[in-house]
């Protein structure tokens, strides 16, 4: 018999909105039409029971080159009751700007890190989702930039730290064994770097500058389903 486990799962997906991202951001907007059944039939397989399931949104691109709309955040959108609006918000996202790789990848995840978790649950999961094409900015590489996050980490070191917990930046409801990375990117740094270091983590080598086109969205919930299954990785 599967023992069935009862979760509460919030998801941030952090996602390149820069030229070239069309192909995934095209298919990100046809997933939110069906990703609370379709995320719920392969959780339920896997014995895993969702009691709620929260999503955000965290846009970015490059500080130097797009001023404000270098990043965006949505709050979190509880699936199925907020479809809608998780629906419209997913829908206007446009694709634009960045200027020459790399972007803003690592601010994007420190502010995913930073978001206001559901302590609600027994069990808990907290996933940080990254789809991008490029290669990732040092942090602090843009910060005289106007609009840059304020408190942010200086070094990937700092990240790591953050990740596990010692060092939160603001991170106050942050988990670290309720944390799971899954990553979308080129074989490119900090990326390597990350697969090598961090734990709980899950990556997925794609083409540099071609928008994740061989993505398909079935692969990124299965690795969802996988890291909320995995206890250590």
């Amino acid at each position: 018999m599967v023992e069935t486990k009862e979760y509460c799962v919030d998801i941030v997906f952090c996602i390149d909105v820069t030229g070239s991202m069309s192909p995934i951001i095209d298919k990100v907007k046809q997933c939110a039409l069906d990703f609370y059944t379709d995320t719920r039939r392969e959780l339920d397989s896997a014995g895993k029971t969702v009691s709620q399931l929260r999503v955000k949104v965290i846009t970015f691109r490059d500080f130097g080159c797009d001023g404000a709309g270098a990043m965006d955040q949505s709050r979190f959108f509880t699936l199925d009751d907020d479809k809608t609006e998780f629906e419209s918000y997913i829908a206007g996202i446009t694709v634009r700007g960045g200027g020459d790789p790399p972007e803003n990848a690592l601010e994007a995840i420190v502010e995913a890190i930073r978001s206001d978790w559901t302590l609600e649950g027994l069990k808990r999961r907290q996933i940080i989702v990254v789809f991008t094409d490029a290669p990732a900015l040092k942090l602090g590489e843009r910060k005289d930039a106007p609009n840059y996050p304020f408190e942010m980490p200086a070094t990937l070191d700092d990240l790591e730290l953050m990740w596990l917990g010692s060092e939160p930046f603001g991170a106050t409801t942050f988990d670290p064994e309720a944390a799971r990375l899954v990553i979308f990117a080129p074989k490119a740094e900090p990326w390597t770097e990350i697969d090598a270091r961090f734990d709980r983590k899950w990556y997925t080598e794609v083409d540099s500058g071609k928008g994740l086109a061989d993505i398909d969205m079935k692969q990124v919930i299965d690795l969802i389903v996988r890291s909320i299954a995995a206890i250590r990785q």
